[in-house]
């Protein structure tokens, strides 16, 4: 257990700085900062596969595209939110994704909800709800932007529970990474801003931040019960928001973090919940 908590630790430390480098970005078209993200990740995963010498186009094609056009979607709007929204809150309303992919799981998979999850969920939402309504800072085209970002990852969940253990994880990964490097590298090249000095350093760092904060966070899941160690994914959050108010001089008013608060108890208690016969 205790090595699933660093694990998870520098996973969600990796996410953080991820967030917080995306956030530094503000001047650079978003286009530009996924393909830096998404290439960079490539660099581990296609050696990775060729080591383990699996099939790179995978067996479940249709879904896997399904997976990468979707999760592309969702993550080019998580980036966009970040233009409009502290980092803290938009890391913390992303993270309403599994009551989505409860909702399309009820439908799509036929999976039951339990009646005490409705209750959770509504403890999450009331979070969302006092940030809207209490953040002055809080931008309606941000707000848009990040529930639609929530709503297709969700989607995305649904999706690779679909494809099961029918292709290995990195296959998964990598259809994300080479969709999303196409088709915002396609979007880049129209919208390109030449980057300067440091700036070289933090865009090719997106890469290297989001394959750690995925790797960590699989090998901590892989070392401990999910329903124990899945809720500690959460103190990203914590990190990002530390990190911004230190680096980026973000600001968070009392009902924010409330709201923040609410949204983490609610998200914490129906992932415990899950994980109990």
């Amino acid at each position: 257990m205790r090595k699933a908590i660093i694990f998870m630790c520098i996973s969600a430390m990796a996410f953080a700085l991820l967030n917080i480098f995306v956030k530094s970005l503000e001047d650079f078209n978003v286009y530009q900062i996924v393909f830096f993200r998404s290439i960079g990740t490539l660099f581990f995963t296609i050696p990775f596969i060729l080591k383990l010498k699996l099939n790179l186009l995978g067996n479940k094609r249709k879904l896997l595209v399904a997976r990468g056009l979707i999760g592309f979607v969702a993550m080019t709007l998580f980036f966009m939110s970040l233009k409009y929204l502290t980092t803290g809150t938009a890391v913390s309303i992303r993270y309403i994704s599994p009551i989505f992919a409860a909702f399309f799981a009820l439908f799509i998979l036929k999976e039951k909800i339990k009646p005490i999850q409705w209750f959770y969920f509504g403890i999450a939402f009331i979070g969302v709800f006092i940030l809207k309504g209490f953040d002055g800072e809080i931008l309606n085209i941000g707000l848009l932007y990040i529930v639609v970002s929530a709503i297709f990852t969700g989607l995305v969940f649904i999706i690779i529970r679909k494809i099961g253990s029918k292709d290995h994880p990195l296959i998964v990964v990598n259809y994300f990474m080479v969709i999303s490097t196409v088709l915002s590298g396609v979007f880049t090249y129209y919208n390109w801003t030449n980057p300067k000095g440091a700036e070289w350093l933090i865009l090719l760092s997106l890469g290297v931040f989001g394959y750690f904060g995925q790797y960590y966070m699989t090998k901590a899941l892989q070392e401990s019960e999910v329903n124990r160690i899945a809720p500690l994914k959460y103190i990203e959050v914590v990190f990002t928001m530390l990190i911004g108010l230190i680096w980026l001089d973000e600001t968070y008013t009392l009902l924010s973090v409330l709201g923040i608060i609410l949204i983490l108890i609610g998200l914490t208690l129906n992932t415990a919940v899950k994980g109990l016969k």
